[in-house]
């Protein structure tokens, strides 16, 4: 306890005695003791009283009150309960102006932002920008669903899956089908959740250029590239002794650009489509058809393994999950130094799914390489990728398919000790096997 508080106890407790030897002096004087320092118990009793009756409106009252001047207990107290006061309404003060702050500033931004409540899906608040990018009108919109105000996009559904939704990277807007938008599910704590809405209309429709004039650059280019392979095929190195370093080097880069021209279409194709038709991919002749490319391509230089453990089949395009399967596994010949070992695994996962993956014991990848190696062009050894042939596309390439076939990719990797590709299908991709099949795809229906 402070000196002082104690030293207003004390002096408040020495008059009470002082009061009570008075009263017990005057009695003893008229002679009724005991009757007069009832009374004056009964006075300091109901005095004690008033005070606490103050202290409780303070506590009550909205205004604020000066404490009473003295040095007693009750004195202390009030003082205490104004500083106490007087710090409770300066932190709420600043409470108030940071809630401000954040207001204006989600008011501020660009995307719109909404609180929604989590158990019952609706609207808690919303800025300004949410009103134009979502419709949402305020106050009516106050307390609404969520999932009401924002139809025909399947809000309810999505909030359903909670931390587990994924984001809508092209959604229309509600209030104009050709205002696109991104839209994200943020969980920041139990009770409530965070909507954000970004316009996207700008940065989609320059994607779509992008894709247009590569389409139409690559389209372009088939024919003087196929004009210029042409006339190098028509020229005779034995003619011509002298050029025949120069000849073959231009081959090899016109053969080069070729590939390039027909990854980018490829690629091309794959983004304009939304899906693919869905046929049942028969993967006992595809892991045959891969181990065949794989020697091709390594010329028995490096040991080939199949691992057929799945004994299921996939639902998906034949063509295009060939293209990705096939490309993992040239790059991991191509990548593989000579005698190293290449495994193509099929197996079945614990959630009913099944994964291919595709294994050597290569240069490897350094893990900060690791998130871009999708990217198109992207290459961890410049020198060496054009040393093996590769055009930079093909983890572009499968990426795209396997997009399409809702499948991920995962990439684990160490330098020196070799990387593993592995592809994650779904247990909707799955069927079992048909162990006699009425029709079995050849090689070239495959590739």
């Amino acid at each position: 306890m402070p000196s002082h508080i104690r030293s207003a106890w004390l002096r408040t407790l020495g008059m009470l005695l002082l009061l009570l030897l008075l009263a017990a002096l005057l009695g003893w004087v008229a002679g009724h003791v005991w009757a007069f320092v009832t009374v004056a118990a009964l006075a300091v009793v109901a005095w004690h009283y008033w005070r606490l009756r103050k202290v409780l409106l303070r506590l009550t009252a909205r205004e604020r009150l000066a404490p009473a001047r003295g040095n007693g207990v009750w004195n202390e107290l009030d003082r205490l309960l104004h500083r106490s006061q007087s710090e409770m309404r300066r932190r709420k003060r600043r409470l108030v102006n940071l809630l401000r702050a954040y207001r204006a500033a989600a008011a501020a931004l660009p995307d719109a932002v909404v609180v929604v409540e989590r158990n019952s899906q609706r609207v808690q608040w919303f800025n300004k920008a949410a009103t134009h990018l979502l419709g949402l009108d305020y106050p009516n919109d106050i307390g609404a669903p969520i999932g009401t105000r924002l139809q025909p996009l399947p809000i309810p559904r999505w909030l359903a899956e909670g931390r587990n939704a994924e984001p809508m990277l092209d959604a229309a807007s509600p209030v104009d089908p050709n205002l696109r938008l991104n839209i994200r599910l943020i969980p920041y704590s139990d009770d409530h959740w965070l909507l954000v809405a970004r316009d996207v209309s700008k940065l989609l429709r320059l994607e779509q250029m992008r894709r247009d004039f590569v389409a139409n650059v690559s389209h372009e280019l088939r024919t003087p590239l196929t004009v210029v392979h042409g006339y190098l095929d028509m020229l005779d190195p034995q003619e011509f002794p002298e050029w025949t370093p120069m000849l073959a080097e231009m081959q090899k880069q016109s053969q080069r650009m070729t590939q390039l021209v027909e990854d980018l279409l490829t690629l091309s194709r794959l983004e304009a489509q939304d899906s693919l038709p869905d046929e049942s991919v028969a993967m006992a002749p595809m892991l045959a058809t891969l181990r065949r490319e794989a020697e091709a391509i390594s010329q028995h230089r490096h040991q080939v393994i199949i691992e057929d453990h799945a004994g299921v089949d996939l639902w998906g395009s034949n063509k295009e999950l060939h293209s990705a399967f096939s490309n993992l596994v040239s790059n991991a010949v191509r990548y593989t130094p000579v005698d190293g070992t290449i495994t193509v695994s099929w197996k079945r996962k614990e959630d009913d799914g099944v994964v291919l993956s595709v294994s050597d014991t290569g240069y490897g990848i350094p893990a900060a390489h690791l998130p871009r190696v999708t990217e198109r062009f992207y290459r961890v050894s410049t020198s060496r990728s054009r040393e093996s042939g590769g055009t930079g596309l093909g983890l572009s390439i499968v990426k795209h398919v396997l997009s399409l076939h809702q499948a991920r990719l995962e990439i684990h990797s160490e330098v020196g000790r070799g990387s593993t590709f592995a592809v994650h299908f779904g247990p909707e991709r799955v069927h079992p096997r048909d162990r006699h099949p009425t029709h079995t795809p050849s090689d070239n229906q495959i590739a």
